[in-house]
């Protein structure tokens, strides 16, 4: 178990920093949403530990500016783009079939893109864009690509998910929100979501070499929070944001338990949990509703039309 160094200042509120020696040379990576924030310092720090890095972003124009950024830094000339629109169940099958054309094996999925309390719209299939995009889209691209790495294991998905999950609940008579939309809500049903995938999906990889994880990034600054409107208000940003500015972790922070999750090796064999800080730590009660787990596994099958050619 590699140490942990003690943070200073600011950085003390942004947790433990991972400084394990681990290497992941030619182990191919997917990670989604990593143009920007979490997902680019994500790219970035296992780029600069040898990973074949696919960045699977839906701004195929920003993708190529980071993945730019990224070899000039890592001189890893191995990260690619690819476009997947996480909105979009046909751009996720158009990715996929790329990926496997070009790639014979998936060592780690990394399900990092999302959106938060956007206003009320919906994916091209007409899922409400939080749960379409937070969740529907990384069930279908995640058992897309379960033959791959299956045939990779010892292999790693991590979801990233969020401590917002405490406050969700899964509402089977109005999942979609049609009936009323609260963008709070669902985005906390979305990230609850996240946690019952993973676990029905960890109890279905029993002993498949293939472990699946969640994870908290913390409160981080990056553009997923462009919706708040807390930190749009220019009242917060005079009189409230200095004294939270401490609190609130910058994107490389933000990414430090997701790279923990995937180069940690004490975590070998370990599935179906929960991290936050590279620590485990317990779920909310309604993210351990197994009924509940296999309804959601239920409907996300027939929503993405999952067990279809198209």
């Amino acid at each position: 178990m590699p140490c942990f160094r003690k943070p200073l200042a600011r950085d003390y509120t942004g947790g433990k920093k991972y400084e394990g020696s681990s290497h992941v040379d030619k182990k191919v990576v997917i990670i989604t949403g990593s143009n920007t924030g979490i997902g680019k310092e994500t790219a970035l720090e296992l780029a600069k530990r040898g990973a074949h890095v696919i960045m699977a972003c839906r701004d195929a124009r920003k993708c190529e500016l980071a993945r730019q950024d990224i070899v000039l830094q890592t001189k890893n000339k191995y990260v690619y783009c690819r476009t997947c629109d996480l909105a979009s169940q046909s751009s996720i099958r158009q990715f996929v079939e790329r990926f496997k054309s070009e790639h014979q094996r998936l060592d780690i999925l990394i399900n990092n893109a999302g959106v938060m309390r956007c206003p009320h719209t919906k994916t091209k299939e007409g899922i409400e864009m939080q749960l379409g995009v937070n969740h529907m889209g990384h069930f279908l691209l995640t058992n897309l690509l379960l033959d791959k790495l299956k045939a990779s294991a010892p292999s790693r998905i991590i979801n990233v998910s969020s401590v917002a999950h405490h406050k969700g609940h899964i509402n089977k008579e109005d999942l979609n929100s049609d009936q009323h939309y609260d963008k709070a809500a669902a985005y906390n049903q979305s990230k609850l979501a996240n946690l019952l995938f993973t676990r029905e999906l960890a109890r279905r990889l029993q002993g498949a070499g293939v472990t699946v994880n969640a994870v908290h990034p913390g409160i981080v600054d990056t553009e997923i929070i462009r919706h708040m409107s807390f930190f749009n208000s220019t009242l917060s940003a005079i009189f409230l944001k200095p004294f939270i500015w401490m609190f609130i972790k910058s994107p490389q922070q933000g990414a430090r338990t997701t790279v923990y999750m995937a180069l940690e090796q004490s975590l070998q064999g370990v599935s179906g949990k929960y991290f936050n800080d590279c620590t485990e730590e317990e779920v909310a009660p309604q993210a351990k509703d197994d009924t509940m787990a296999q309804w959601l596994w239920v409907v996300s099958e027939k929503w993405t039309r999952l067990n279809t050619t198209k």
